[in-house]
């Protein structure tokens, strides 16, 4: 990553305010230019991949029930500590962890796939779901069901393409194939294969190449 900064303000600039001359400039180059109105929901936007949506976890097509091993990272890796788990495990030799208790505080969530990208198991993901506003505050406190919830109605909106979906925050991007976890080497597409990721009007070419 490149970070570029400004140049040293000189006195003249601290005198006439440049910066606020600039900004008055480009708001009136603006108020003259046609204005972009989305009509939702009439027309929704298009969801790149990688967005942060709404909180699911994982169902597993062979027992039915959540992927999670209780391993603790994605509790540990929060920044804002919204997740609390709670898990035994059986006295029979080899037997994995049970989980009896999976929170999600989504208000206090500042959604940056950090959980996502140290599970081992790919069991928690942030989907592709936007539109799950509330009134209320205990609605969006996601327990261990709701969240199985929301990956099933994620799985209904996405259809058919389900089978072969890879959320690109459960392939780290600039590790090697051979430092990650069986589970975790998965293909992505090739926005997300590199150490850059493509955005902004990049994307945009990027898209448009792919369409081609």
């Amino acid at each position: 990553m490149y970070v570029q900064y400004k140049p040293k303000r000189g006195w003249l600039g601290t005198i006439f305010q440049v910066e606020i001359l600039q900004g008055m400039a480009l708001t009136l180059k603006r108020l003259f230019s046609k204005p972009i109105t989305r009509e939702y929901p009439d027309i929704r936007p298009v969801i790149r991949p990688g967005f942060r949506g709404q909180h699911a976890l994982v169902r597993d097509l062979e027992t039915g029930d959540c992927k999670c091993i209780g391993c603790m990272r994605c509790a540990m890796v929060c920044p804002s500590r919204c997740i609390r788990i709670r898990s035994h495990k059986d006295k029979e030799p080899g037997s994995r962890r049970q989980i009896d208790c999976y929170r999600i505080e989504s208000l206090r969530c500042v959604y940056c796939g950090y959980c996502e990208e140290v599970c081992p198991v790919n069991a928690i993901v942030l989907t592709e779901v936007y539109e799950y506003g509330s009134y209320d505050r205990p609605s969006l406190y996601f327990t261990r069901e709701q969240l199985l919830a929301n990956w099933d109605r994620f799985v209904e909106e996405k259809g058919a393409d389900i089978d072969n979906y890879v959320n690109p925050f459960w392939r780290p991007r600039g590790l090697a194939e051979a430092d990650l976890p069986a589970p975790k080497r998965l293909p992505v597409s090739a926005e997300w294969s590199g150490e850059e990721q493509v955005v902004g009007r990049k994307w945009r070419q990027f898209h448009a190449a792919q369409q081609d």
